[in-house]
């Protein structure tokens, strides 16, 4: 058997793979599970997305190999939805590059601009690609604490005590994901300052931004963001797309340049039909994300019944499409709690384990779930 790279040694399977390959096996031997682990949208995109990407098929070059910078006229949509909906003025032509899905984005960033034994300063608790990423690519993560008592965000003051000088990115992520916290305009400021002052390259991974939230926020919108920031989106959530893989990065010319140089060699450009898709996508109506947060937002409410049936607490303030929920007292293992549920009641729900260890004592709930679905789980209690 040859022998696997080394880089493989440093990093698991990823969580959600192996976990629910275990669903998979329950659900086989007849166990109606309901799935409240993954943030996979269950509803189906507008029908002017899908009418765009069946439009589509017929046109002349729609087949072939596409632009590694993705159809000129998604950039203008792209540039169009930010100005419009987050304030933040981005060129078209040079400051947006679509990607196949924000995932690859962090791969493409880490490999542009990470050198072995570089430092990377990750939330914890964060989404876990962050650290797999860096190690991947022999860059060192540092983490930062997140905690409750302060609003789940960096303590800057305490970050400046700390040896940065070979600290080279740092990923932040808000609305925060698994938390729903917020992050103010004030803060995003304080957090580009600290970027600057430092010489790291800030990363914002922004994908929840308009579920459940009345005030969308982009980094881009702080004045001289994108002198020291990048941004990473999505369309897998607001927009029920997650299966499309249609991303972007945005910031400044010469940090997309690099960011090309990487993605140029790992793929063959995005799918013609799916562009199509996108544009109509973030040319959607407000009618579109007010019904997208009626839904959640009942969802939400029936939720927050499983929560308290379950003895949990929750932060009423927070966004997204998850509930992340602080188990009762004295609970000792959040991957216990989950596990004696899914093994009991056939429910499964994600421990906030997996996301660093400042998320022992926290479960978190999707809302990706029918109401039907939630209702039945509260029933099962």
């Amino acid at each position: 058997m040859i022998q696997t790279a080394d880089r493989i040694e440093k990093v698991q399977e990823y969580y959600f793979s192996k976990k629910l390959r275990e669903v998979r096996e329950l659900m086989a031997e007849g166990k109606a599970i309901i799935n409240m682990g993954i943030g996979s949208p269950d509803m189906a995109p507008s029908k002017e997305v899908i009418h765009a990407i069946q439009n589509s098929v017929s046109d002349t070059g729609a087949h072939q190999y596409q632009s590694y910078q993705g159809l000129p006229e998604l950039r203008e949509a792209i540039a169009t939805f930010y100005s419009s909906k987050y304030g933040a003025e981005v060129n078209a032509a040079t400051e947006i590059l679509p990607l196949m899905g924000s995932k690859e984005g962090i791969m493409h960033i880490s490999m542009a601009f990470l050198n072995e034994g570089d430092k990377v300063l990750i939330p914890n608790p964060g989404y876990p690609t962050y650290t797999a990423v860096s190690k991947l690519v022999g860059a060192l993560p540092k983490y930062y604490d997140l905690i409750e008592d302060k609003g789940w965000f960096p303590d800057i003051r305490e970050l400046e005590k700390e040896d940065l000088s070979k600290i080279k990115l740092m990923w932040i992520n808000y609305p925060h994901m698994p938390t729903g916290a917020k992050a103010t305009k004030t803060q995003l400021e304080k957090l580009v300052a600290f970027a600057r002052m430092n010489n790291i390259l800030l990363i914002n991974d922004n994908p929840y931004s308009f579920i459940l939230n009345e005030n969308p926020t982009s980094i881009l919108s702080i004045d001289g963001a994108k002198d020291v920031a990048l941004e990473l989106n999505s369309l897998s959530k607001t927009f029920n797309m997650a299966g499309w893989r249609v991303g972007m990065v945005l910031g400044n010319e010469e940090n997309l340049k690099s960011i090309l140089k990487v993605k140029s060699n790992m793929d063959s450009g995005m799918f013609y039909g799916i562009q199509k898709g996108a544009i109509a996508a973030v040319e959607s109506s407000q009618d579109w994300f007010d019904n997208l947060n009626k839904v959640y937002s009942a969802r939400k409410e029936l939720m927050l019944q499983l929560v308290k049936k379950l003895g949990c607490t929750y932060d009423s303030t927070s966004v997204g499409m998850f509930v992340w929920a602080k188990l009762p007292f004295g609970v000792p293992s959040a991957e216990k709690f989950i596990d004696d549920i899914l093994y009991d009641k056939d429910i499964f729900i994600t421990p906030g384990t997996i996301f660093g260890s400042n998320g022992e004592g926290y479960i978190r709930f999707s809302l990706c779930v029918a109401e039907a679905k939630i209702q039945e789980a509260i029933d099962r209690f």
